[in-house]
């Protein structure tokens, strides 16, 4: 499996980590299916509120209306765009999941509610104009797994030179 960021997540990324501060900040992950086990994740909700410097907690009330104007805008094309998973920052501890991290995933992959047969965990940290980032994959049948994480290059061209070379930049992973 592979997680491909789009060049619009890492901006939108930066700028929310940056706005957050030392809280803790989180969302939705909404993915592409890429094919061969690869997705891209192509958009995120974000909820600035209910995180502290060390915990965050999703309402999943804050993202409803969020999910169905995703899924509107994606024509119900449930099979190429869906749910990929969560996110969240650490802005005072290292870029990976904790152990209540985990345990929440966890229980969220074996709700047979939800559906998912796996989920994503996106944590994120800010480190001035460079982000650091781990995904982690969940499953019903294994234990939490590393997930390979990219920023996707973004098309240079006359009116873009640059880009991709900033976003290398700023996106060490």
């Amino acid at each position: 499996m592979k997680i491909l960021l789009a060049p619009q997540i890492v901006l939108r990324l930066r700028g929310e980590l940056r706005r957050a501060g030392r809280r803790e900040i989180g969302g939705l992950l909404m993915g592409e299916d890429l094919g061969g086990e690869s997705f891209r994740v192509v958009d995120i909700s974000v909820q600035r509120s209910d995180g502290t410097h060390s915990c965050f907690i999703r309402n999943p009330k804050d993202h409803q209306k969020y999910l169905e104007e995703f899924f509107a805008r994606t024509g119900q094309d449930y099979s190429r765009f869906n749910y990929l998973g969560e996110w969240h920052s650490h802005p005072s501890f290292a870029a990976v999941p904790s152990e209540p991290d985990i345990k929440t995933m966890q229980s969220i992959v074996d709700d047979p509610d939800v559906g998912a047969t796996f989920l994503v965990l996106l944590i994120v940290k800010r480190f001035g104009k460079e982000i650091d980032a781990s995904a982690t994959g969940f499953t019903s049948q294994t234990t939490p797994f590393s997930i390979p994480l990219a920023a996707e290059q973004e098309e240079t061209g006359p009116e873009r030179t640059g880009v991709s070379e900033w976003l290398r930049k700023i996106f060490r992973i």
